[in-house]
């Protein structure tokens, strides 16, 4: 792992590949880190130059006070690109991430490629919503968000049958940073990016977990709908698919990025 400033605030980040190759920036949902994406690395770093990164507040990373903005995280993920005289990418982000996807898409479209949004939506939840959990995790921390993480995450039967993945992604979460996960929430809270996203003009990949009940697959159809150069994957999963169906996951995004 190696580390930077972005915008007042220490950033850990690790690369794959070869970074003569075409690159791929990796973003984080809420509450997990850079490790999410551990199952896609050995595919993707065959053929890409793959970056992946703890979002401010979340795993190594700085988690300096909040609120936060989804501005504020896009512009921390173009910093690390720039860190890296990286020109352009692919991007993939998932839920949270995928909103910091969708805001580079927008607001710098030079310096992306290809888009795959996965299990996100152009509003997540509401504003009220995230304006609660962010003031339960600061007086309460994040135990009790940890324990029933794997209910908002993945299916019933994996939830049950796959503790060996679980367990470590509910530690992950019980080990970030308080203030820096609600600061994120506050980030979410404000984030709405409705109808802009229409003027993304990069092909996009959007993947929809059929059992999310964070991010449905009609908000997958809905950002199809906005998006003009976007098609829709739905995946057997819930809402970390990344992580519940790995192995399609990675060959869709490989096809698409391919492509």
């Amino acid at each position: 792992m190696n580390t930077i400033e972005l915008n007042g605030a220490a950033c850990r980040y690790r690369t794959d590949g070869d970074p003569r190759n075409p690159a791929v920036l990796m973003c984080n949902s809420l509450g997990t880190d850079h490790t999410m994406w551990d199952a896609q690395v050995d595919a993707l770093s065959r053929c890409f130059y793959v970056v992946r990164y703890d979002t401010r507040g979340h795993g190594a990373s700085a988690a300096p006070p909040g609120p936060y903005s989804l501005e504020l995280l896009a512009n921390d993920a173009l910093g690390l690109l720039d860190h890296l005289a990286i020109s352009s990418a692919h991007v993939v982000g998932l839920s949270m991430g995928g909103l910091v996807a969708q805001c580079l898409g927008l607001y710098a479209p030079h310096r992306v490629n290809r888009l795959v949004l996965a299990n996100t939506a152009a509003r997540i939840g509401t504003a009220a919503g995230w304006r609660s959990r962010a003031e339960t995790v600061r007086e309460d921390g994040l135990a009790t968000i940890a324990s029933t993480s794997p209910a908002r995450w993945f299916t019933p039967a994996f939830a049950a049958e796959d503790r060996a993945t679980i367990e470590p992604l509910q530690r992950t979460l019980r080990s970030q940073s308080p203030e820096g996960y609600a600061a994120c929430c506050d980030a979410l809270a404000d984030a709405d990016l409705g109808d802009d996203i229409r003027a993304i003009t990069a092909p996009v990949l959007v993947i929809a977990g059929e059992a999310d009940p964070v991010t449905t697959v009609a908000e997958g159809v809905a950002l199809c709908t906005r998006i003009r150069d976007a098609r829709l994957v739905t995946l057997p999963a819930s809402h970390l698919s990344s992580i519940e169906v790995p192995a399609v996951f990675t060959r869709e995004i490989q096809s698409f990025l391919h492509s």
